[in-house]
């Protein structure tokens, strides 16, 4: 009898570590063991409302819903109206997506206790897209959990052939019943937070994404998307007509290549005629693009446009570009040294793509001047979920704040769309560190309604993911975390001080003789026996001049001049007095010993919650943390005693 009670009890452990082992993410509601008949639908049926009402029939325990489908309503796609009494919930939207949406809006307010008020709720942004950088073979560039989730080999020929011919034959393509089943939890986690768009490759793109035969498999994926209402895009290789075409050239006013791109988008098209359109990295970092034929931006982007607009597609043209044509100027002022001459000369379906700051996800960057400069042209935001700077999926660091800050000086009217770069991977939490997820989740609510705070998105993650009473703990290691990374990483401005190529862990002394000066950590600090900083001040650089007043003028000015970008914009004495009064060297180190204590106390909170932790997710982030703190030790330390050779002469 004993044996047989163990036996139980281990079978019972075994299956509750696998229940909470984060592969659920943020939706665990509770599924009803009887359906009840709580949900009503008007309207037009497809695929889409059919999950938005089985999804409240399996986990709505509350009063009964009306959804009304409802073309005439006066409401913008995605959009949804609630109305509510004592006894029911009345949804209405015009489009399907839009009572998807509001199906798991009601979800969350079951799942966090906060009731979804009455009245009209609609996205702030149209595009609202996450852009995976994983490669054909299943690597994922800045990836840290696991790889790519695109498993290509499992998605074969089907032996059903396809209902209509296409240009590209009669073969149709399925996935096998695993990946199938674990794309539709992927999509049902991202349709959970309002994200409608999904780019499937590296902006590094191989020209073989499209070929024939990976077109056919994107649309095996792109047809398992498609009711959670998320397009699909392709990012794409420039110098595909010449990989794939046998064209000499790619130059974009060559007949022949705008022919072959036409050609494309039409193969594409017949299989996925509701395709979002291209993504696309041009002479940057070695990449192809108009620039190799003396051609300008726009002339690229156009050509894609043409080829794409009489299907509806877009061209996602990123603004990360230096080393091309203005070799030697300060990189921050290289995106808007190349874009804003060419302001107003792209076509209407192009969207200019910028990072959130003028250099490449750094810890703490002021925000990207293209956004005050380009005027014209619609612009989208390239946030960073994947922590590629901020310690990857090993350091806890919660991302909100730092996207909050951005949104503070770049107004989400002013743009078109918002895109992050996924942090998503094969591992079974999806994102590698737990906390990780709440990253992801955080840019989906954040490209719905970027007026939510850091600290309320924080606690609907915490609550629809832990117990309630890990709440108040968890929030607090939370929405400190982003601050103490940036302490003890690189304070007061400094910035890419990583060691080389894998960006993780300090390099303050980097000098490689084999990289590009614009890769050199002693570039970018220069830090000498009279300071440290790098000038961008009219007397430096000069890249103040390119941000609207009072940026321009306080970011000049050593004295009105923000401290936390301070020695972004400066090179500033050691013994600079600071506005508490410390030298720049001491603040330096406080900021550095903050940023480690902050750390510490992570630990010990963590500790105090294991209680409230189920054992799986309590050891595993446990784990990370005291890697966390070694690595945050690793910082100052190494920080200190390299920049201490300088300071204290």
């Amino acid at each position: 009898m004993l044996k047989l009670l163990l036996s139980i009890a281990m079978l019972t452990f075994v299956y509750v570590a696998k229940a909470e082992d984060g592969s659920k993410l943020w939706l665990r509601a509770e599924k009803n063991v009887k359906v009840k008949n709580v949900v009503t639908f008007k309207g037009k049926n497809d695929a889409t409302t059919k999950i938005a009402v089985k999804e409240l029939l399996d986990y709505w325990h509350g009063q009964r819903v009306s959804l009304l489908l409802n073309p005439q309503c006066g409401l913008k796609a995605g959009a949804y109206r609630v109305s509510s009494t004592s006894s029911k919930i009345e949804v209405t939207a015009s489009s399907s997506e839009g009572l998807l949406y509001a199906a798991y809006a009601l979800l969350r307010s079951q799942q966090t206790g906060a009731k979804l008020s009455d009245g009209d709720n609609a996205p702030a942004f149209d595009i609202r897209i996450l852009n995976h950088w994983d490669n054909l073979d299943g690597s994922i560039e800045r990836g840290y959990a696991g790889k790519s989730i695109w498993i290509w080999d499992e998605i074969t020929e089907s032996k059903k052939p396809m209902s209509r011919r296409t240009s590209l034959g009669k073969k149709s393509y399925e996935c096998s019943p695993s990946l199938r089943e674990h794309i539709v939890e992927y999509a049902r986690a991202n349709a959970s937070i309002g994200i409608n768009g999904l780019v499937l490759n590296n902006v590094n793109a191989s020209p073989q994404m499209l070929s024939p035969i990976y077109i056919n498999k994107v649309k095996a994926i792109a047809d398992i998307l498609r009711p959670y209402g998320i397009k699909t895009y392709l990012s794409v290789n420039f110098a595909s007509p010449m990989a794939l075409g046998g064209l000499s050239t790619a130059d974009p006013l060559n007949p022949a290549v705008a022919q072959w791109w036409k050609d494309k988008a039409k193969e594409i098209y017949d299989l996925i005629p509701d395709f979002g359109g291209f993504l696309v990295k041009a002479n940057s970092e070695g990449q192809p693009g108009p620039g190799d034929y003396d051609r300008k931006h726009s002339d690229g982007a156009n050509m894609l446009a043409d080829a794409l607009k009489p299907y509806g597609g877009i061209v996602m043209w990123r603004c990360f570009v230096y080393g091309n044509k203005h070799k030697g100027e300060d990189r921050v002022k290289q995106a808007v040294t190349e874009f804003q001459p060419e302001d107003g000369l792209f076509r209407d379906n192009v969207i200019l793509q910028a990072k959130n700051g003028p250099l490449d996800f750094q810890p703490r960057e002021p925000y990207a001047p293209v956004f005050d400069q380009i005027k014209k042209t619609p612009l989208m935001a390239e946030l960073q979920i994947t922590q590629e700077y901020l310690g990857q999926s090993i350091h806890l660091t919660y991302l909100a704040p730092m996207w909050k800050e951005f949104f503070s000086f770049v107004s989400p009217n002013t743009l078109k769309g918002i895109a992050g770069v996924a942090n998503i991977g094969d591992d079974t939490n999806w994102c590698g560190h737990h906390f990780s997820q709440a990253n992801w989740y955080a840019f989906g609510r954040l490209a719905w309604n970027p007026d939510l705070s850091s600290e309320s998105i924080a606690k609907e993650w915490i609550l629809q993911t832990f117990a309630t009473e890990v709440l108040t703990s968890a929030l607090d290691i939370m929405l400190r975390s982003h601050e103490a990374c940036v302490d003890y990483m690189m304070p007061l401005g400094l910035h890419h001080i990583f060691k080389a190529d894998h960006h993780y862990g300090p390099e303050p002394d980097g000098n490689q003789p084999h990289f590009p000066e614009e890769w050199k950590p002693v570039y970018y600090h220069k830090a000498d026996s009279a300071g440290i900083g790098f000038d961008r001040s009219s007397k430096g650089t000069n890249a103040v001049s390119q941000y609207r007043e009072p940026y321009c003028r306080d970011y000049d000015d050593l004295a009105t001049c923000p401290e936390e970008y301070l020695l972004w914009f400066h090179h500033v004495d050691w013994t600079y007095k600071m506005k508490n009064g410390n030298t720049l060297w001491q603040e330096m180190q406080s900021h550095y010993n903050r940023g480690v204590s902050e750390v510490e106390n992570f630990v010990r909170i963590w500790h105090s919650l294991k209680p409230h932790v189920d054992e799986q997710r309590y050891r595993e982030v446990d784990e990370r943390l005291q890697k966390h703190l070694q690595n945050a030790r690793e910082w100052r330390d190494v920080c200190l005693e390299y920049f201490g050779k300088f300071a204290e002469k």
